[in-house]
């Protein structure tokens, strides 16, 4: 190992250098028993995995003064309840989520409008309400993250806006 010039080092000592050990260890293989072979498993309750999910947590957080409540409603309520949009629609693309995950979430449920349609505003406030309680409504979450039919998940934000006020229940899959 190296050392400093200002060290003493005894000018009898042999300098020392790298020595490879004398047994090599096998390379390593998944052969764990909770090791998953291909893609994740889909199916119910199971969600949408993706990589770095909590990421969207502080992207919400950055969008939440841009939301449009109605009386009654929650702003974390109506953060959770968009988030399992977005991670649907990050998952679909195989990557981590991005704002327009969300805008496009928050955009089809109406809460960048501050009038949106009556109707709307009529289904969401039951399926939204209490969302804020993940470990209690994870079922309802998941209600609200499968409603949107893939091809509204799979267009960019700017069809989604465009679509948004007449064509909400096709956005939703209402």
């Amino acid at each position: 190992m190296a050392a400093p010039r200002f060290s003493p080092v005894p000018p009898t000592d042999r300098p020392r250098y790298y020595e490879s050990p004398d047994h090599a260890p096998a390379s390593w293989i998944p052969d764990r028993p909770g090791e998953i072979e291909g893609f994740q498993p889909g199916g119910p309750q199971l969600g949408a995995q993706g990589p770095d999910q909590g990421f969207a947590l502080r992207i919400a957080g950055q969008l939440r003064p841009k939301l449009q409540l109605q009386s009654g409603e929650n702003v974390d309520d109506v953060i959770h309840g968009c988030l399992g949009v977005a991670l649907r629609r990050a998952s679909i693309f195989s990557r981590a989520p991005v704002v327009h995950d969300l805008t496009i979430a928050f955009t089809i449920w109406g809460f960048y409008d501050p009038n949106p349609p009556a109707e709307l505003v009529e289904l969401r406030a039951p399926l939204f309400e209490g969302l804020r309680h993940v470990a209690h409504h994870y079922t309802e979450g998941r209600v609200v993250a499968d409603m949107p039919p893939e091809s509204t998940l799979r267009m960019t934000p700017a069809q989604v806006a465009a679509a948004y006020p007449a064509d909400w229940r096709v956005l939703v899959g209402a």
